[in-house]
């Protein structure tokens, strides 16, 4: 199925994560910065699609799925407020690196457990037209989505209430910087 599978989709972003946490882990010092934004985008975009597309269909389709939901929003928020104070401290702050590993094992664990308790149980209970209806409103939610962490938006109605506002804030913001030609 590939880029039609919402599981599949999920599945290769969680790939492509980990490859930015090594890309940010390898990248020279001027050049971590980038590297971090672009994990910090993905992040963010990718967690926002879930929470306002996946992890309500997984709760309404799913059984238990308000437990197994309500167990990734939770890591969720952790791994968003561990991002958070990341950004605060900033690449340069000598305790960056044990943080971001820190951050890195969450969203591994994260991953794991969407994977294992969430998606194999979706794929085992949805169709294969609802995958593919779902991978396409995972795309238009990553498209609207905001490119920082907001943690306290975990929740689909949250997500949709102030995601959009807070999207546009965050490419407003990450535009002026550019003009003003400064990185973070």
């Amino acid at each position: 199925m590939g880029e039609n599978d919402v599981i599949d989709v999920l599945v290769t972003q969680h790939g492509q994560i980990r490859d930015l946490f090594d890309e940010v882990e390898q990248a020279p010092p001027d050049k971590v910065g980038e590297a971090f934004e672009r994990l910090t985008r993905m992040l963010s975009v990718h967690e926002t699609a879930e929470e306002e597309i996946v992890h309500p269909y997984a709760r309404r389709k799913l059984d238990g799925g308000e437990g197994v939901v309500d167990d990734r929003l939770n890591e969720e928020n952790r791994a968003k407020r561990l991002l958070l104070g990341l950004h605060r401290i900033g690449v340069e702050d000598p305790a960056f690196w044990d943080r971001l590993a820190v951050l890195r094992t969450a969203v591994t664990e994260h991953a794991r457990s969407e994977e294992r308790y969430e998606f194999a149980q979706l794929r085992a209970n949805t169709s294969v037209v609802e995958r593919r209806a779902m991978a396409a409103a995972v795309r238009a939610a990553e498209a609207l989505a905001p490119i920082r962490p907001h943690p306290g938006t975990e929740s689909a109605a949250m997500s949709v209430l102030v995601g959009t506002p807070l999207a546009v804030m965050d490419r407003a913001r990450e535009m002026i910087r550019k003009a003003l030609g400064k990185r973070q």
